[in-house]
């Protein structure tokens, strides 16, 4: 298994370039298809792109904010003191990777955005407090842990295609209505897969751990560190523009901590409002995005501080901005010729009730390499999968999870979210994914089994 993953991460290392080159390459793929497969020509398909172009500005825009505010929590002082104190639990090089693994998959059910930063700085703590106390861990498999919230993280709070079609005013809601989370995220198949690869994914990877004298040490430059440039930007010191040391009135403002009490008050008298009025309805993705947005806030204490770890956020989210818009243009394609319809017969012709699932979970993990944004993901193969189980009178809630689940399996072997892992931990994809690749041959398994034979 070891050395199929390495190869696995040998081939993407070398063949998977920038996911915005796959944005491009998949609608170019699309228009293709359009001109083979409908009765629309060149023109017109260029007119549909456009048209499409700018569809999913709302949605773009709640996928960058469910990133950033989980970015932004994750590197809170509270947060952090917390890594650090898991850090020196581990005694021996298996339980520190398992740890690693635990923890971030954990906090990926919770929110993704938390899962990569909080992964990437646990590894990295993980990893210094092993370099003081003479425990010898292989510094990639260790950070490969820390992207294993990646692999669960649609299954959970933050998972985009199930809050979406739980969110009202979202873009297929006249084909299919509101679909609520006991139909999705609360189901027990879903439950039950998401505990398993939880538990599961630490054993694995810590059984990966190679022998004595086969690690791969964390760099000296970053085992002697205490910090890093994203979580020291987190809390910077108060400036002093003034006289004599004395805060300015900006400056008094932007370190104000009454300013942030009244919106974390009014933040969480407008949660419990919600909640106490719908219950758990109230969970769509923007009651997500808010509540991470208060809990961000009240960590961090101060207006500008928080301003500063977002600026942080939006970096790591530089991909979702930039790429959306080019989900919307394949979506307005394959809506406006027809080629959506057309896709979705060829899913009606080789299923059935029992398999259908499986084939739009295998479907989602191979779109997924190409759109590895789980809402990108949505916005291009929701249309589809949604008509094809409407034609065959099938559980539209399973083929929601059918496509997350598709959407995270290959998030092992796909780079693009790891970027801002391994920009804090200064690896390259191909020394983590091998690892990841391992996880990922088990959870499919596992995803396949609670697809087709859970209820």
């Amino acid at each position: 298994m070891q050395r199929i993953g390495e190869a696995l991460s040998r081939f993407t290392h070398r063949y998977v370039p920038d996911s915005f080159i796959f944005a491009i390459l998949l609608t170019l793929v699309v228009y293709a298809m359009g001109l083979v497969f409908t009765d629309r020509g060149p023109y017109q398909l260029v007119l549909d792109w456009y048209g499409g172009f700018w569809n999913l500005l709302a949605f773009g825009m709640q996928m960058t904010l469910i990133l950033v505010t989980g970015y932004a929590l994750a590197n809170t002082a509270v947060v952090r003191r917390g890594l650090q104190r898991l850090a020196d639990w581990p005694r021996a090089p298996r339980q520190a990777v398992a740890l690693v693994a635990f923890v971030t998959g954990a906090l990926g059910l919770i929110n993704y955005g938390l899962s990569l930063v909080a992964g990437a700085l646990l590894a990295l703590e993980v990893g210094r407090s092993c370099a003081r106390r003479g425990i010898k861990v292989h510094f990639p498999l260790l950070v490969a842990a820390g992207y294993i919230g990646l692999m669960i993280w649609h299954g959970g709070l933050s998972g985009s295609a199930p809050l979406t079609v739980n969110t009202p005013g979202h873009f297929l809601e006249q084909q299919m209505g509101l679909l609520p989370l006991t139909e999705t995220l609360f189901r027990p198949f879903n439950i039950i897969v998401a505990l398993v690869l939880l538990f599961l994914s630490p054993w694995i990877m810590a059984r990966m751990h190679p022998a004595d004298g086969e690690e791969v040490a964390m760099p000296p430059a970053l085992a002697g560190s205490s910090g890093n440039g994203a979580a020291a930007a987190a809390e910077p010191p108060l400036a002093s523009g003034g006289p004599a040391g004395q805060l300015t009135l900006a400056e008094r403002l932007e370190n104000s901590r009454v300013l942030v009490g009244l919106v974390v008050v009014a933040g969480v008298v407008s949660i419990v409002s919600a909640f106490a009025q719908k219950g758990i309805a109230a969970l769509d993705i923007n009651m997500v995005i808010f509540i991470f947005l208060v809990l961000g806030l009240l960590l961090h204490g101060t207006p500008i501080r928080y301003a500063q770890a977002v600026a942080d956020g939006v970096r790591s989210a530089s991909g979702v901005i930039l790429q959306f818009p080019f989900y919307a243009g394949i979506m307005g394609i394959m809506t406006s010729s027809g080629l959506v319809a057309v896709i979705a017969n060829w899913f009606v012709a080789i299923s059935t009730p029992l398999t259908f699932p499986f084939w739009i979970f295998v479907s989602a993990a191979l779109v997924n390499l190409a759109v590895p944004s789980g809402g990108g993901q949505w916005a291009v193969q929701g249309p589809i999968v949604i008509q094809a189980a409407q034609a065959l009178n099938l559980d539209l809630g399973k083929a929601v999870m059918a496509v997350a689940f598709g959407d995270e399996l290959t998030n092992m072997i796909q780079p693009f979210w790891a970027l801002p892992l391994l920009g804090m931990t200064g690896l390259r994809a191909g020394q983590i994914l091998g690892y990841t690749a391992v996880v990922m041959l088990a959870a499919f398994v596992v995803m396949s089994v609670g697809l087709v034979l859970l209820p």
